[in-house]
């Protein structure tokens, strides 16, 4: 009994500390989302010592290409199972390249009638967030349902993934079929960087694939210092005739300067600001949670 109660303080103060110590940042956080026109959900993991916050983690905020992340890992434990390989190539014909949404690939080739791998397709995908590749890579594996159960089944809640980009392109309320809180992106990071999910063979072709992310150069990437390691997928909406954009998102791995890493997930939805500020949001915040993790005291 004695040592129920001193395991259960122990445990008690233990998570006050935590708390207090990532209670200022949450502060700081909100004081850069104070006034903003726009509903904005963050959340951070600190993989050394399992700092944790989230603010605004209750909402459902729209994944848009966000969700590519996921596919990648779905296709990928393909990979690992021998169902798929890296090297395996994929016909793409013009029929798959449609003409009204962002694609690298039909800008490459805009004849199609081409075969790449399924590495290139994914590393299209993933940094340079390629909308058709993603649809290739969806039809390969069984569709959004796939992906879905997949995420699931490795432990992973409070997210939706129902429909592909061609349908999310269809109609503006289609996007937000495809769901997550800050936390369960996190979630899905956490479990890849474990790397319990892929082999070390597929997380490190998805770690480098991240790294060399070229979109969002001015979100989680923005303000920290030239040269910092992020791998981290992006997820850009378009702007309605009322002013709203759904979603400017960047989710990712951040390495600090001591070699240690951690997780953030920043989603700005619902947004009247503009798309300069809407990336400015996820920048300074990015940059309070550097700056944070990069003053705490060695243990």
């Amino acid at each position: 009994m004695i040592k129920t109660v001193i395991s259960a303080l122990v445990f008690s103060f233990l998570s006050f500390s935590a708390f207090a110590q990532t209670d200022l940042l949450k502060q700081q956080i909100e004081q850069v989302l104070a006034g903003k026109k726009a509903t904005v959900g963050v959340a951070v993991y600190g993989f050394e010592k399992g700092d944790t916050l989230s603010v605004n983690n209750q909402i459902h905020y729209p994944l848009q290409s966000i969700f590519k992340f996921h596919i990648a890992l779905a296709v990928l434990n393909r990979v690992d199972k021998g169902e798929l390989a890296l090297d395996q190539k994929i016909l793409i014909t013009k029929k798959d390249l449609l003409p009204d949404t962002w694609s690298p690939i039909r800008d490459d080739y805009p004849n199609g009638n081409v075969q790449l791998t399924i590495a290139k397709i994914i590393e299209y995908t993933i940094a340079q967030s390629d909308n058709n590749g993603c649809d290739i890579l969806l039809r390969l594996i069984g569709g959004a349902e796939t992906v879905n159960d997949y995420i699931k089944s490795i432990g992973v809640k409070d997210f939706s993934i129902r429909v592909n980009e061609e349908e999310m392109h269809r109609e503006w309320n289609i996007q937000f079929l495809n769901w997550t809180t800050p936390e369960s992106t996190i979630e899905v990071l956490r479990k890849f960087h474990k790397g319990k999910i892929l082999s070390e063979e597929s997380y490190d072709f998805l770690w480098k694939t991240m790294a060399g992310t070229t979109t969002g150069v001015k979100r989680i990437k923005g303000k920290l210092p030239a040269g910092t390691t992020v791998a981290h997928k992006t997820g850009t909406s378009g702007t309605n005739e009322e002013g709203i954009t759904a979603a400017i998102n960047d989710v990712g791995i951040v390495t600090l300067p001591t070699g240690e890493d951690f997780a953030i997930s920043v989603f700005v939805s619902n947004s009247k600001e503009s798309q300069e500020t809407n990336e400015r949001i996820i920048a300074e915040v990015s940059k309070l949670v550097w700056d944070w993790f990069v003053n705490q005291e060695p243990s």
